[in-house]
C-alpha cells in the first residue's frame, strides 16, 4: 500500500500551485499532482497536455510530474518549453482532458509551480484543495499512460498570426521586445520574422536565472531598460513580458508606461467597434476611468474578481469579448480563444498604432487622475482574511458605499481606495485613486486610519 502525501498548506494556491523549490516545493510533490490529476478522471483514458518554462527547476518538476501522469494512466502530450499562453493554445487545438503548466511566473528564479485546466476551463479554487486532500487520503490509481512529444510552436504561431490583422500594422513601425530572458523569447524571435517594419529583441535568451532583470512587467525599474531603449532610438512602442508570457507590459514612443488597466480601455475602442454593447470585464483594481471609458464607447463594464482563472470564467459566462487586469494579463474571446496571451495582446495593439495615433496620443486623451500602484501590505495568510472580514462589519455599520466583489472598494466622491486579501502572496493589497493630489492624500490617510486599527499601515 503506498503512502499519503501531503502537500505543504503554503503551495495550495487560489489559482495555482506555488512555492518555493526546495523549501515548500520538491518533485515528490510533482509527481503526486501527476498521480491524483491524472486519477480524477472518470475515464480510463485522458489526454493530459504539459508545458515548462524557463526556469532551471523546471526540467526536473516536468520530469516528475509527467512520471505521476503516466503512472496513473494518462497519455501524456508533452509540448516542451514556452509560454502558458502555448499550453492553453494546445489545449483548445488538440482537445484534451487536461493540461499543466510547469511555471514559476513572475515569481523569483528560486520559485516554481503548476497551472492547471482541466478540459479548456481553469483548475482551480476548491480543485486546488481537494488536490491536498486527495494526497492525504491516498486518492489516486495506479495503471499504465503512453508518452509523446508534440513540437506545437510552430501551429501556435500561425495562429497568433491568422487571429491578428497584419494588414493594418504600419509598413515602417519601430518596435522593442524585451522577453525578460522569460519563456516567449525563442517564439518571439520568430514572430517578427513576419511582422512589417523594424523589430529590436532585448534579453531573448531564455534563461531561469533571470539575468537581466526580475520578469515582472508591473514594476516600473523592470522596465528601465526597454524605456531607455525606446526613448533613446525613437520606437513607436516597447513590449514588456512576464516569465511565462500571459501578462504584456507597455511603453509608448516617449518611455511612458501603460498600465494594465489602461492597455484595457486602448483595446476596447476596436473591440467595440467590431462589437458594439458587448460587456468589457477588469478587476477591482482598475481605475475608474476605464469603466467610465468602456461606457462612453458604447460597452457595458464589468467590474470582477482580480485573478486570471476567475476573468476566464466570467468571460465564458457573460461571451465577453474582451477582459484584462492591472497586472497586465489581456484576455481576447474577440478573434481569439478566450485566455491572456501577452504576444496576442501586443499584436493587437499594433493593430492601432499608426502615422495619425500613437501610444501617447491615446494617452494624452485619457483622463487625469492621481493614484498609488499596488502597495502590498505583509500579513499572514492566516491573518490577512480576518481583517477584511472585520473591516466589512466595520464599514457597514458606517454606512459607506463598498463594492464586496473582491475585497473592499470603498468609492468616494473623490475617488476610492482598495483592500483586498492576496491569493497568491501572505500580503493584503491596497490601492486608491483621486481626482486631485490633495484628495489621494486624504484617501491615504482614511484607509491608513483603518489599517492602523489592526497595528498596520500602508508604509
Amino acid at each position: 500500500m503506498f503512502e499519503s502525501h501531503k502537500f505543504n498548506n503554503s503551495i495550495l494556491r487560489a489559482y495555482d500551485i506555488r512555492g518555493i523549490v526546495g523549501e515548500t516545493l520538491h518533485n515528490i510533490d510533482a509527481e503526486r499532482l501527476g498521480n491524483i490529476f491524472a486519477s480524477s478522471f472518470n475515464t480510463d483514458k485522458k489526454k493530459i497536455i504539459v508545458c515548462r518554462d524557463g526556469r532551471l527547476s523546471s526540467p526536473d518538476l516536468v520530469n516528475s510530474l509527467k512520471k505521476g501522469l503516466l503512472d496513473s494512466g494518462a497519455d501524456v502530450i508533452d509540448i516542451g518549453l514556452g509560454p502558458s499562453p502555448m499550453l492553453y493554445y494546445a489545449a483548445n487545438h488538440l482537445k484534451s482532458d487536461g493540461a499543466i503548466m510547469v511555471t514559476g511566473s513572475h515569481n523569483p528564479s528560486n520559485h516554481n509551480g503548476f497551472k492547471i485546466m482541466k478540459g479548456t476551463v481553469p483548475f482551480f479554487g476548491k480543485d486546488i484543495v481537494d488536490i491536498g486532500l486527495r494526497g492525504l487520503n491516498k486518492n489516486w490509481q495506479y495503471a499504465k499512460g503512453n508518452l509523446r512529444d508534440y513540437y506545437i510552436q510552430d501551429e501556435y504561431i500561425k495562429t497568433l498570426l491568422k487571429s491578428t490583422k497584419i494588414n493594418n500594422f504600419k509598413n515602417n513601425i519601430k518596435v522593442v521586445w524585451d522577453p525578460g530572458n522569460g519563456a516567449t523569447g525563442e517564439i518571439i524571435q520568430k514572430l517578427v520574422n513576419f511582422l512589417p517594419g523594424e523589430h529590436v529583441l532585448i534579453n531573448e535568451d531564455i534563461d531561469g536565472t533571470f539575468p537581466s532583470h526580475h520578469p515582472d512587467p508591473t514594476d516600473p525599474k523592470n522596465l528601465e531598460e526597454i524605456i531607455s531603449i525606446v526613448k533613446g532610438q525613437k520606437f513607436d512602442v516597447g513590449f514588456s513580458f512576464d516569465g511565462d508570457g500571459d501578462r504584456l507590459g507597455l511603453v509608448s514612443g516617449s518611455g511612458k508606461i501603460i498600465w494594465g488597466d489602461q492597455i484595457v480601455a486602448l483595446l476596447a475602442q476596436e473591440v467595440l467597434k467590431a462589437i458594439p454593447n458587448s460587456p468589457i470585464i477588469a478587476d477591482v483594481k482598475a481605475s475608474q476611468n476605464l469603466f467610465n471609458e468602456i461606457k462612453r464607447l458604447g460597452g457595458i463594464p464589468i467590474m470582477w474578481k482580480t485573478g486570471h482563472s476567475f476573468i476566464k470564467l466570467k468571460m465564458k459566462e457573460i461571451s465577453a469579448p474582451l477582459a484584462g487586469e492591472m497586472s497586465g494579463h489581456i484576455f481576447f474571446s474577440d478573434r481569439y480563444y478566450g485566455y491572456d496571451d501577452g504576444i496576442y495582446a501586443a499584436l493587437r495593439v499594433l493593430e492601432l498604432i499608426n502615422d495619425n495615433y500613437t501610444l501617447d496620443d491615446f494617452l494624452n486623451s485619457f483622463p487625469k487622475t492621481f493614484s498609488t500602484q499596488e502597495i502590498r501590505i505583509e500579513c499572514s495568510d492566516e491573518r490577512k482574511f480576518t481583517i477584511i472580514e472585520k473591516l466589512t462589519s466595520l464599514l457597514d455599520n458606517e454606512g459607506l458605499i463598498v463594492n464586496k466583489i473582491d475585497g473592499l472598494r470603498v468609492k468616494k466622491e473623490t475617488g476610492w481606495w482598495l483592500l483586498r486579501a492576496s491569493n497568491t502572496q501572505a500580503v493584503l493589497v491596497a490601492r486608491i485613486e483621486a481626482d486631485s493630489e490633495n484628495s489621494l492624500k486624504k484617501l491615504k490617510e482614511e484607509l491608513s486610519f483603518y489599517l492602523k486599527k489592526f497595528d498596520l499601515s500602508l508604509t
